[in-house]
Parts: structure tokens; sequence; C-alpha cells
């Protein structure tokens, strides 16, 4: 018996993993994918033709990378369900709006009217009915020293020259969101409780979880 059936998760769950830069969401997503025989869905970072511009200048670039993060985010949310799910995601486009845009807008790297104009474009996108939101979303949280650690253990270039403040920034804006997030259920985990990279098998830990909550929110489901 695999672990998927063990821990009685659908076969065509969706599950998507949310949380701040360096918490570990593509490994998560890797070893999740593995362990229940799920398709992945990575943000693509490498193909962005405005991420390397927006590090430059956040000003001038940022509701161009938010606009192509919504249109990515979009398709492949499309894409996953036409596939009849069984998927992990590596960020959702909650976090899109909730917590990048609102960031460059409240400092004032987006303009006024450059926001009104992505968060109309997100709530008639995202915000409908007919939008098919994730079975779970899992939240990997952790302190901020431990994140901006991360960050620089892994040594992105363009993270390496941003400020410790922006991360710390927005490590407060990511617990705000989540606090108050409710489009679908939230699993958090603590990124401390476990080291997927040193003891792989400690997934199924991360599995039993997952299991167990969606077993516990199976009836908000479609």
């Amino acid at each position: 018996m695999n672990l998927r059936e063990k821990y009685n998760i659908p076969a065509n769950a969706v599950i998507t993993i949310a949380g701040t830069v360096g918490v570990g969401k593509s490994t998560m997503t890797n070893a999740l994918s593995q362990s229940l025989n799920f398709r992945t869905s990575y943000e693509k970072v490498d193909t962005n033709p405005y991420l390397d511009k927006f590090y430059d200048d956040f000003e001038k670039w940022s509701f161009h990378l938010q606009i192509y993060f919504l249109a990515e985010r979009f398709k492949e949310q499309k894409r996953i369900f036409e596939y009849g799910g069984g998927f992990i995601q590596d960020r959702s486009i909650y976090e899109d709006t909730g917590i990048f845009a609102k960031m460059h807008y409240d400092k004032g790297t987006m303009s006024p009217t450059d926001y009104e104009t992505y968060t109309n474009l997100f709530d008639a996108m995202v915000m409908t009915p007919y939008f098919p939101h994730p079975d779970l979303l899992v939240y990997l949280e952790g302190p901020i020293d431990d994140v901006i650690g991360r960050i620089q253990e892994r040594g992105r270039e363009m993270e390496q020259q941003t400020p410790h403040t922006y991360w710390q920034e927005m490590h407060g804006r990511y617990e705000d969101w989540i606090n108050n997030f409710n489009a679908c259920p939230v699993l958090r985990i603590d990124i401390n409780d476990y080291d997927l990279m040193k003891n792989p098998d400690q997934v199924e830990d991360v599995v039993a979880r997952i299991g167990y909550m969606l077993e516990q929110t199976s009836h908000l489901r479609k």
C-alpha cells in the first residue's frame, strides 16, 4: 500500500504549498509528489522575463511582474483541474494579491492606479464561484532568522542583493495573510519540525497530517 492509499488521500486532490521565500516550498512539493504519485506544478522563476528587472527596480516593474504571475498561475490552475487533479502545487495564486501586490502598494512601489487595476483583475478572475480552489493549502512557516539563513544558503544572486528588511517585512505580511486566509482549508507546518533533505522519510509524517486534514474538511470539498 502506498502512502496516498494508507492515509486515504483522494487521487484527484489538489494540494498547494504556500509560504514566504526560503521556507522550502519546492522541496516539499517534490517530496509530496513522489510520495503520493501526484503531478507537480512549480512556480516559473527561471523563465520569468520580469524577475531580474524587478529586483533592480521595484517601482518600475512591480505591476508587470504581478500581472505576469497572475496570468501564468491562472492558466496553470485551469490546467491542473482539466487534468482531473492529483497535483502538488508550488505557491498559491492567493499570495500574489494578499502578499506581494499589497506590499508594493503599501510601500509606494506600486501606484494606486496600478494596484486598483491589478486587484480588480484578480477579483474578476479568482474570487468567483467558478474558480477551482485547491482542496488544501499547506502553509510552511518558521522564524525569520531561519528563513533568511535558508535564502542565503541557496545563493540566488538577486535574492542575496535584497536587504534583510525586505524579507522581514514579507515574513510579517505572510503571517498576517495566513491568519486571515479562508479560501480553502489550511494545514500549518513548522519548517523546524522536519528536514526532508537529510531525512526524506519524514515526509510520511506530513502525508499523515494532510490525510487527517482532508478527512476533517471533506465536507468543504467539491
